[in-house]
Order: structure tokens, then sequence, then C-alpha cells
């Protein structure tokens, strides 16, 4: 499993004191990331095949705080992917300088072509890539339909 370390900063923090959401995010963004930069699928290879990753949902469960003064870790693991890896799930999680599990983030996305602008099938070479992560021990193949699992489509404003 891919972990990185961090310090909370100032600026992560919110009127509370505490890790603001937006930071958990950040942290869960740069972490993914870095594990497909180390994995040889970074800005450069997606600039390539002109690919960019797209998240559909990012689900947060919060278990303590966080605060600031002590270092954090996060893990990334590959939870699902689609045949042919235009999606892609990962889970994040959130450890305190104990080793206490603090927090958890789901997160489901796709790979989007940046000339068409539409959800794509990932070039056969980054696909080798992502294909040869470690998985999670849950991993499982994901399918178009899950990706709107919660019944949520966009409204219709021009019918009111």
């Amino acid at each position: 499993m891919y972990s990185k370390d961090f310090d909370v900063r100032w600026s992560d923090l919110d009127a509370n004191r505490h890790m603001a959401n937006s930071a958990y995010q950040n942290f869960m963004s740069h972490t993914r990331m870095a594990y497909l930069i180390d994995n040889g699928f970074g800005h450069k290879e997606m600039e390539t095949y002109q690919t960019g990753p797209v998240i559909f949902t990012e689900n947060i469960y919060y278990f303590r705080e966080i605060h600031q003064g002590k270092p954090i870790t996060v893990t990334c693991e590959l939870t699902g992917l689609s045949a042919d890896g235009s999606l892609f799930s990962f889970r994040h999680n959130f450890y305190d300088h104990k080793g206490k599990n603090v927090a958890r983030g789901l997160m489901m996305g796709a790979w989007m072509n940046l000339k068409e602008r539409k959800i794509t099938a990932l070039h056969s070479d980054l696909l080798s890539k992502i294909e040869s992560f470690s998985k999670a021990d849950e991993f499982k193949e994901i399918h178009l339909k899950e990706t709107r699992a919660h019944g949520e489509v966009p409204l219709d404003r021009t019918a009111v």
C-alpha cells in the first residue's frame, strides 16, 4: 500500500482549529497523484495521451479530529478499475502520528480525453501500468452504471 507523510499546516485548519474538509481532499489528491507519478503515470504520460482525471465522487468518513503540530500519514490503494481502464476508484486512510486511523476517504473517477472532453478508455501503455498497481483486498471491476449508484442526475432548469 502506498503512503505519504504530511505536516498539517496552519492553512489546512478551519475555524474550529482542526483540519478542514478541503484539506482532507487536498491530501488525498496529493497522495493519489504521487502514487501515480511514482508508478510512471504522471503529467508527462497524461500529456502524451491527452488524458486527465475527473472525479465523480469523494466521500470522507471522520473518526477523530486532526490538529496542527503532529504529522499525519495518508495511504492510497486501488479499489476498482473498469475493464478498459476508463473508470477507477481509490481508498485513502488517514493516520495520526501514533498510527491510529483517524479518517477514510473513498473516491471514484474516470479518465477524460482532453481533446474530445469525453470519458475515454486508457491507452494500452497507461492501462498496463495501472493494472500492475497493487490492489486492495476487495478490489473489483467497476461498471459505468456504478458511477450513478445513488441515482443523482443533473436537474433540467429549463423546464422551470
